[in-house]
C-alpha cells in the first residue's frame, strides 16, 4: 500500500512538474540586463578616453550589435556565427565615420568582448566594448 501511495505521489508530482516549468519560463521578462564598458582608443593620440559603463537592457535573442553609442551612428549587416557576432557602421554628423563591429560570447553566453574599428578621413579610432549579464529586465530595446 505504501509503495503504491509513492508511486502515485511521484506520479502526480511529475505532472504538476510538467504543467508548472512552460507557465514559469512564459512568466521570465523578455530581457537580458548587461553591464556594458565601452573606451574609445584613437590612434595616435597619447592617452586614451576615459571606460563608459552603463546598464543596458536587450533582447534575450540577440538580432543588433550591443545597445549604445553615438547617436548618429546606425548598424546594418548584423551576423551571428555560433559565439561571434559581427555588424558593419555608418556615421553622419559632424564627423562622417564608417567601420565594422565584433564582439565574441563566452561559451555560456554570459559575458562579451569585443571592438568596433571606425575609420574617418585623416582618424582612426577602436571602441573596445564588454558586457556580462547582471540580471533580467522588462524592456529591451
Amino acid at each position: 500500500m505504501i509503495r503504491s501511495s509513492l508511486g502515485h505521489f511521484l506520479a502526480v508530482a511529475t505532472f504538476v512538474l510538467m504543467i508548472l516549468v512552460p507557465v514559469h519560463a512564459a512568466d521570465e521578462p523578455p530581457g537580458i540586463l548587461w553591464e556594458t564598458t565601452s573606451q574609445t582608443v584613437m590612434e595616435g593620440a597619447p592617452m586614451q578616453m576615459p571606460v563608459n559603463r552603463s546598464k543596458v537592457c536587450a533582447p534575450r535573442e540577440w538580432t543588433a550589435p550591443p545597445p549604445g553609442g553615438d547617436q548618429s551612428c546606425t548598424s546594418s549587416n548584423f551576423r551571428r556565427n555560433g559565439l561571434t557576432a559581427t555588424w558593419s557602421v555608418q556615421c553622419t554628423g559632424a564627423m562622417a565615420m564608417n567601420g565594422e563591429g565584433e564582439i565574441t560570447f563566452d561559451s555560456d553566453m554570459n559575458s562579451y568582448s569585443g571592438q568596433v574599428k571606425l575609420a574617418a578621413e585623416e582618424m582612426k579610432l577602436t571602441i573596445k566594448l564588454t558586457g556580462k549579464k547582471v540580471g533580467t529586465c522588462d524592456n529591451p530595446r
